[in-house]
């Protein structure tokens, strides 16, 4: 009896394992990232970090997506256009109040430069489809005018039209006057103004006589192309201890990491939608993360109805995309919303989404103010609307018990990329334009 017994756990640790290496995914490798010239990455560094693509030339792109935060800004919601310093100290002034916070968590950008992300933003609105123009579906009246390299590159030509990103308000500058009267594309669109301050700077000049040609004017898509080649280079995260265990170390994992893995891939679920080589299936769910902040303006106030506002079916309200877990650790606050702090505080929601929704404290997710430094508690939709939330959850997991929990979250931390924590290049210390670069040197 006891060799019996013996053999019949032997067999089901040994379908265990075949089951566990059936569901982790294959190594990255080079072949998962197209290859761009270093010329084009160097100059979408500069463009990544300068001003001059904001309208009133106070902001970049990298002011809410830093190498020193985890490619993000470490904030639930950002302050965007009007707002000084980074992350956590990014406030507005009494002078000059940012115009509101970004209704979305800045999403970190690890990974997204590889070839199978198709879809981005939280809501999915840029996606590629070789039948829209430019080779990516955009949101209305923002069609790409020319071929787009990546999608990195279409996604970055539309924070730089939003008011409170970096556009600004009308009556603020050109640029802010043509977004406001809809004119983004064509030769006197906001797209065209942008192209046109790039293409003035001789410094910006040079770069772009090696890549287009000397002397053809700089295009909008040209500094999308290149700020999507940066953006594939500098977050690119690939070798973590994940990874190592991967390639066949493994000793590579801790027995917490370890066990933590097998949870992942097996009992927890985790893998049914964070699947593939980074850990997301590129697919949207409503899971019941607590909406706070301004919302997208779907409805009532604070109200985000997520994927519905791009397909227009209300099967997809509340339904945001699966995000990378590739280097979570690092990129916290969670959710579309940001509203939770901590890996543990995320987790536990996937366990009882309904119960922690509904028990959401707004308190535990400060924004920074608009105006002068401090935090304020964000604004949260109304009880039906958090009614309308909780019942579109489709997640439903398998309890886990704190140890396994403790293990999962050991595992996540397993996906961290030690070479890319600051990025791979980091920041200029000056750009072309001769504006402000954005350090945490200056809080």
């Amino acid at each position: 009896m006891k060799i019996i017994k013996w053999v019949t756990v032997g067999t089901l640790s040994l379908q265990a394992t075949l089951s566990l290496a059936a569901d982790t995914p294959k190594p990255v490798t080079h072949s998962d990232f197209p290859e761009f010239p270093f010329e084009q990455v160097l100059l979408g560094r500069d463009l990544f970090h300068d001003p001059i693509l904001s309208g009133n030339r106070n902001i970049s792109c990298a002011s809410c997506h830093h190498a020193m935060l985890g490619s993000a800004d470490a904030v639930p919601l950002s302050v965007g256009e009007g707002g000084l310093g980074l992350g956590a100290k990014r406030h507005g002034t009494a002078e000059a109040p940012a115009h509101q916070h970004i209704p979305r968590n800045a999403p970190a950008i690890f990974n997204l430069g590889a070839s199978e992300f198709t879809t981005l933003f939280h809501d999915g609105r840029v996606m590629k489809d070789a039948a829209a123009p430019g080779g990516f579906a955009m949101p209305e009246g923002r069609a790409l005018e020319r071929e787009a390299a990546s999608t990195l590159a279409a996604q970055a030509l539309l924070p730089i039209l939003s008011p409170e990103e970096m556009a600004g308000s009308e009556g603020e500058n050109e640029i802010a006057n043509a977004v406001a009267r809809e004119e983004i594309r064509g030769p006197d669109g906001a797209w065209a103004m942008l192209a046109a301050r790039v293409n003035a700077l001789p410094g910006y000049r040079a770069q772009f006589d090696g890549l287009i040609g000397a002397g053809k004017p700089v295009h909008i898509s040209d500094i999308g192309n290149a700020i999507g080649a940066f953006l594939s280079y500098e977050f690119r995260a690939d070798n973590s201890a994940f990874d190592a265990y991967l390639g066949g170390r493994e000793r590579a994992l801790t027995p917490p990491q370890r066990r933590g893995m097998e949870l992942f891939y097996g009992k927890a679920d985790c893998s049914s939608c964070h699947a593939g080589t980074f850990q997301t299936d590129h697919k949207f769910y409503a899971i019941g993360i607590p909406q706070i902040g301004p919302g997208k303006g779907h409805g009532v106030a604070g109200a985000d109805h997520g994927r519905s506002a791009v397909t227009g079916d209300s099967a997809d309200k509340y339904c945001f995309r699966t995000p990378s877990l590739r280097n979570v650790a690092l990129t916290g606050p969670y959710g579309h919303s940001g509203a939770y702090a901590t890996l543990e505080e995320v987790v536990r929601h996937h366990l009882a989404p309904r119960e922690k929704l509904m028990s959401f404290d707004p308190t535990k997710a400060p924004l920074p103010a608009l105006s002068g430094y401090g935090v304020v508690t964000p604004q949260m939709p109304d009880k039906d609307e958090l009614e309308r939330i909780a019942a579109a959850i489709t997640i439903d997991l398998p309890p886990l018990s704190d140890k396994e929990v403790d293990d999962i979250i050991s595992f996540l931390h397993s996906l961290t990329d030690p070479a890319s924590v600051n990025g791979r290049l980091g920041a200029p210390r000056i750009v072309p334009s001769k504006l402000k670069v954005d350090t945490l040197a200056d809080q």
